[in-house]
């Protein structure tokens, strides 16, 4: 069977789509169904929760500074909330989304189950929204914290001091360099800077406790202001309470724990439909990063708070969001120091690369299959070079501010983990798990308010966030409209019936009508026959096959196709499909038909009445409206070759 032929490909196309299935290969399908390659076998989960790591670790960065000017003295206390919710709520409301979503969907896949049509998709592009604030702010914020330490090196100062934004898209660059050269590159060097940054910070710890408890005045002094200052334990376990919300970029990292999960490991008897080898040591990812994030957090809000004067927390302070660089010079001295200073540096810049790893896992399992993004978007390379460019936008907006970008991160942040909370506490009541539903009810409850708080005081967040989903939903619908004529039908299957019909068929002219189902009776079918034969003058002895498309869910974009064939009134063969579009379910046919019999097919309609844009705006949204002109172009963007194209007639 003759095929048509692509022009052969460039080694630029055959390497930007490199990981989509036959994508850019010589002869190779280069329609909007080209399916993913195999996933790589994965690493061990301790190498994947380095990746996450660099994003959660690296807030030791400026997280004991933040503490200490939302909280004061009572930073420790607060810290301690911090982390009593992040073991008793996000821990395991984001084990049991590791368990319930366990392919990279996170919490958006549980929610977006709960939806169907347009309003789920809306919904599901909202979160998104939320995401990519998240992961974007990430990656712009971290490199803008590291260019901030770099220029504030009191070395480097004199001659950085006016190159804060260069070196923020520098560094924002040689990270999405680092994600084109391979994801596997990324994890390497990930566990790298992972290691040797906690390593330094375990120094640095262990030095700030022995001068704690070797200064005998420090702990007594800090302990008698805490009491003058707010009178017993319950003040300031409330005040603590209060002020927690503010320490809640302190939860970042579950998120990115969950969209990387598909890059973890797992056994080798592990299937897509049940890994449970991956869900089990994704769980260890978790739990280890939560446990060793809150020891260091704990040890480091109280050193911090006992070991450097309150005014160098302030803007313009040498702690300010330096507060373990301040202790490594001030203790350890300037090599240390220094060597503290580029480690931080370093893993700052590339936290960002869990987030985009995050997003290079998230967006092309919706965006795509929504038609809402071009087919290349499931390829790695071209959506870094998207989110890069991204980057450099979000960066330039906000002058590569720090201060500016961590409302937006703090609130993205935690919108995703408030919505993680409601997914599993939805998902614990229908398995009728009451202490479960009751637990994550709670921890809904508290992130709840956290994220309100956090809206209130910073309402700049949501407008950043804003942004997003209105960016999001925008470029989405203009792709959908871009891409409504593709032929968006994966397979093909036919039942016995159907395949009789079409073999029978295939030894005369192969006619087919199409019909919208109504009562189905006798009359329905030979009056529609006797409308056709008339408005295309045929003879009566041709005979015909109805073909009735019954719309499923219109805001989906890709399926397969099943064909159920029937005879009805002892007569009229008729083939019934379910998709979500009524035109591109009928070209699908016609085109499989052609293939398997080597025959031209025809097929004939009736023109719909009303207003041609209005009709338009029914098949973009509802699957159906005018039905033939739209099939007669799906068949010809699918087909280009116009002999071999089936044949469409309108009477």
């Amino acid at each position: 069977m003759a095929t048509t032929e692509h022009p052969p490909p460039t080694r630029l196309r055959t390497w930007m789509l490199q990981g989509l299935a036959d994508m850019g290969k010589a002869g190779g399908h280069t329609g909007p169904h080209a399916q993913p390659e195999p996933p790589h076998k994965g690493q061990r989960w301790w190498r994947v929760m380095c990746l996450t790591g660099v994003d959660y670790f690296s807030t030791l960065g400026y997280q004991p500074g933040i503490a200490a000017l939302a909280a004061g003295l009572l930073s420790p206390i607060a810290t301690i909330v911090l982390v009593i919710v992040t073991l008793a709520g996000a821990l395991p409301v984001y084990r049991r989304v590791a368990e319930e979503s366990p392919h990279g969907e996170g919490s958006i896949a549980m929610l977006e189950r709960l939806l169907t049509f347009w309003k789920g998709k809306l919904f599901v592009l909202t979160l998104l929204g939320f995401a990519a604030t998240d992961f974007l702010i990430t990656i712009t914020l971290s490199a803008a914290d590291a260019s901030t330490h770099l220029v504030e090196n009191p070395h480097l100062t004199s001659t950085l001091h006016d190159k804060q934004m260069l070196i923020t898209l520098i560094l924002v660059a040689l990270l999405g360099a680092v994600f084109l050269k391979g994801f596997l590159e990324a994890i390497g060097v990930a566990v790298a800077l992972v290691a040797v940054y906690l390593a330094l910070n375990v120094v640095v710890v262990i030095v700030g406790v022995w001068h704690v408890a070797t200064a005998d005045h420090v702990i007594t002094d800090w302990a008698g202001a805490l009491t003058a200052e707010h009178g017993n334990v319950f003040a300031m376990v409330g005040v603590a309470l209060l002020v927690f919300p503010k320490l809640a970029l302190g939860l970042s990292g579950f998120e990115t724990g969950v969209a990387v999960m598909p890059h973890v490991q797992g056994d080798e008897g592990d299937t897509e439909e049940d890994p449970r080898g991956r869900i089990r040591d994704t769980k260890k990812l978790l739990t280890a990063a939560a446990l060793i994030m809150s020891v260091f957090l704990i040890a480091t809000s109280f050193i911090t708070t006992l070991l450097i004067p309150e005014k160098e927390f302030e803007s313009g302070g040498q702690a300010n969001g330096r507060a373990l660089a301040y202790l490594a010079h001030e203790y350890l001295g300037g090599a240390f120091g220094t060597v503290y200073d580029v480690s931080t540096i370093a893993i700052l810049w590339f936290a960002g690369a869990s987030a985009m790893a995050g997003l290079l896992n998230l967006m092309p399992r919706y965006l795509p299959r929504y038609g809402m993004a071009p087919h290349w978007a499931r390829a790695v390379r071209p959506m870094v070079i998207v989110f890069t460019l991204v980057g450099f936008l979000v960066t330039w907006i906000f002058d590569a501010d720090v201060d500016a970008q961590g409302g937006a991160y703090a609130t993205g942040v935690l919108v995703l983990m408030s919505s993680a909370a409601i997914a599993v506490t939805i998902a614990a009541r229908r398995a009728q798990q009451r202490g479960w539903t009751i637990g994550f009810s709670v921890v809904s409850a508290v992130l709840l308010y956290v994220t309100v708080a956090n809206v209130v005081e910073r309402p700049d967040g949501v407008k950043i966030g804003a942004c997003f989903i209105a960016g999001i939903i925008l470029i989405s619908l203009l792709s959908r409209l871009a891409r409504a004529f593709e032929l968006r039908v994966t397979s093909v299957t036919l039942d016995d019936m159907a395949e009789r019909f079409v073999r029978d068929m295939a030894s005369r002219k192969m006619r087919f009508i199409a019909n919208e189902p109504d009562r189905r009776d006798k009359a329905e079918y030979r009056d529609k026959i006797e409308q056709i034969r008339a408005d295309n003058d045929m003879p009566e002895q041709e005979d015909f096959v109805f073909v009735e498309v019954t719309v499923t869910d219109p805001s989906e974009f890709e399926a397969s196709l099943t064909v159920r064939g029937e005879v009805l009134h002892n007569r009229y063969r008729v083939l019934t499909l379910e998709s979500s579009s009524i035109p591109n379910a009928l070209a699908a046919l016609l085109l499989h038909v052609r293939d398997s019999t080597n025959c031209t097919p025809h097929m004939y309609f009736e023109w719909t009445e009303g207003n041609p844009f209005a009709n338009f705006l029914r098949f973009f949204l509802f699957g159906q409206g005018e039905v033939a002109p739209v099939t007669r172009e799906v068949l010809r963007e699918a087909e280009p070759d116009r002999g071999r194209r089936p044949r469409v007639h309108t009477g």
